[in-house]
């Protein structure tokens, strides 16, 4: 794991987001994988919500209006796929990013995962600050895209 360049990815997140927090859904069945991945999007300046399982997931989802969401795919109660199947179905919550963060990263499952339009893919052990780096591109990806729906040429 690279710590210098986590902190400074940390650090570019948290200066670009002064004032605009935004807000991540973690759905993770491991209390320990969801208190390391709370403890670093919070030190760089996200709001953070956590689920033990895809059906909490969607109870979250539905009452906090998540600006994405990081989902494991292998949970109790309601997996992860599951889930995201649930969550395109709904007209207020399918076009919310999803970055699938598991153990597994296999062919089919990368495929499976294209197939429910899903913005990334993180294999478990991950270095934090690709983490970050993807939820800042996804970030950043879903501000050019308003900005030109509304004809600015500024990003």
């Amino acid at each position: 794991m690279n710590y210098e360049r986590t902190s400074e990815i940390m650090s570019a997140q948290i200066n670009k987001r002064k004032g605009n927090k935004k807000k991540i859904l973690i759905v993770e069945d491991e209390p320990d994988m969801t208190m390391i991945i709370t403890h670093f999007l919070k030190y760089a300046g996200y709001e953070v919500l956590t689920a033990a399982n895809g059906e909490k997931g969607l109870e979250k989802i539905t009452s906090e209006k998540p600006d994405l969401i990081l989902s494991d795919t292998q949970m109790p109660v309601m997996n992860g796929w599951e889930m995201l199947e649930e969550l395109r179905k709904q007209p207020m919550s399918k076009h919310i990013p999803v970055i699938m963060v598991t153990g597994r990263y296999e062919k089919y499952d990368i495929a499976a995962a294209a197939a429910y339009g899903i913005a990334d893919y993180i294999a478990k052990p991950f270095d934090p600050s690709l983490l970050l780096e993807k939820i800042g591109d996804i970030f950043a990806s879903n501000r050019k895209e308003k900005n030109r729906s509304r004809g600015c040429l500024i990003d």
